[in-house]
């Protein structure tokens, strides 16, 4: 097991690699565009959707996305759609993980279907406007999500006592999650230094909030670590009620697409709503 999850990830870090340090973001996009139309495809299926159904969505999703970025329609209102997908991810946060699993497949098929696509569709978005921002901008973000689980893993594993959500992952405590915090204020310090060295124009995301205050920064902080664990607790509860381990076999070792990316969904948007305020 362990070696075939070393396998995949070597593969995917020469596939993603070249396209995340190119210097034209159209091959980062259109690589990461594959995954997220997976990522819809897994969406279904997870939703009870028929296998031939699950691949059209997901091709769907991907390819009127694709669309949509390359002639720019959405320039004008990103901002809107990080506001509007923030809101919806509190919500889900509170609706969802109050009311626990058993209580999901009672909501409607086709609005699960369709708020999983468009939540994807937007953390997408998010994903290609933070590269655009700059590469230091983007690996800021995907190393706060990593190292929230990373703390976080070895937080719970040494001091976890209370469970955090036991009916939707038992694993997970809430010293778990306080040592995510803890990681993530590390890493925050780290990239506010790492920026004071740079001269070009690309800065972290906290170098960005700091810029604002240190009252903006230690909000947005609380709110993207807190983000990171409700979107993996978001996708465990998922996973709990549709009775399976993983959202598919894609990555062998790894599982499915939305098992490497569920804390990125909602912690995407946040992150560039709290950089583009008017």
């Amino acid at each position: 097991m362990l070696k075939q999850r070393i396998i995949t990830a070597l593969i995917m870090l020469a596939v993603l690699l070249p396209a995340l340090f190119h210097s034209r973001i159209e091959f980062f996009a259109l690589l990461t565009l594959v995954m997220i139309a997976a990522a819809g495809w897994e969406w279904c299926r997870l939703n009870g959707i028929q296998d031939s159904w699950s691949v059209a969505v997901g091709m769907g999703l991907g390819g009127l996305m694709g669309l949509l970025w390359w002639f720019s329609v959405l320039d004008q209102v990103q901002w809107v759609i990080w506001m509007v997908t923030s809101g919806v991810w509190a919500l889900i946060a509170v609706t969802l993980l109050t009311r626990g699993v058993s209580q999901w497949g009672m909501w409607p098929a086709g609005l699960r279907l369709a708020g999983g696509c468009l939540l994807l569709a937007a953390a997408w978005l998010a994903l290609v406007e933070a590269r655009k921002m700059g590469l230091v901008y983007l690996l800021s973000v995907l190393t706060l999500v990593w190292m929230a689980d990373i703390a976080a893993y070895f937080g719970g594993k040494t001091w976890g006592r209370r469970k955090l959500a036991p009916t939707i992952s038992p694993a997970k405590s809430w010293e778990g999650a306080y040592s995510g915090f803890a990681g993530v204020c590390g890493l925050a310090a780290f990239w506010i230094w790492y920026d004071g060295l740079r001269q070009d124009d690309s800065v972290s995301i906290f170098g960005l909030m700091l810029a604002h205050g240190w009252i903006w920064l230690a909000l947005a902080v609380i709110s993207l670590t807190a983000m990171s664990v409700i979107g993996d607790l978001i996708e465990s509860l998922v996973k709990r009620s549709a009775g399976v381990k993983d959202s598919s076999g894609l990555l062998p070792g790894h599982g499915g697409v939305l098992d490497r990316v569920d804390a990125l969904l909602p912690v995407l948007p946040v992150a560039l709503m709290f950089t583009q305020l008017p």
